[in-house]
């Protein structure tokens, strides 16, 4: 093998290895969130809410949308990342209310 191959297949290694640290902080990072998520749709079963909110899940989507931009990733697709996400809180909420 050449030097421009091996190094390459070194460069790739080390994006391999940051991409699974990434995905394991995403997979614990939306575990946490959803132990939350999961404590607030017992709340609002508790309490008769509903178990959607519009004005705040807007409100979230601007935010992530800004943040999105800002962290140079594509705000449609933080969007529809978000929405995925809530869609999945919202059918949790609703399982509670039940």
């Amino acid at each position: 093998m050449s030097d421009d191959i091996v190094r390459a297949a070194d460069l790739l290694k080390e994006h391999r290895d940051s991409i699974d640290r990434l995905d394991a902080i995403l997979v614990y990072t939306l575990g946490e969130r959803f132990k939350h998520t999961q404590a607030v749709g017992r709340l609002k079963a508790d309490h008769d809410l509903p178990p959607s909110d519009p004005d705040r899940e807007a409100k979230q989507i601007a935010r992530l949308e800004d943040l999105a931009g800002r962290a140079d990733l594509d705000p449609d697709f933080a969007r529809k990342f978000l929405n995925f996400i809530i869609q999945e809180v919202i059918q949790h909420h609703k399982q509670f209310k039940r």
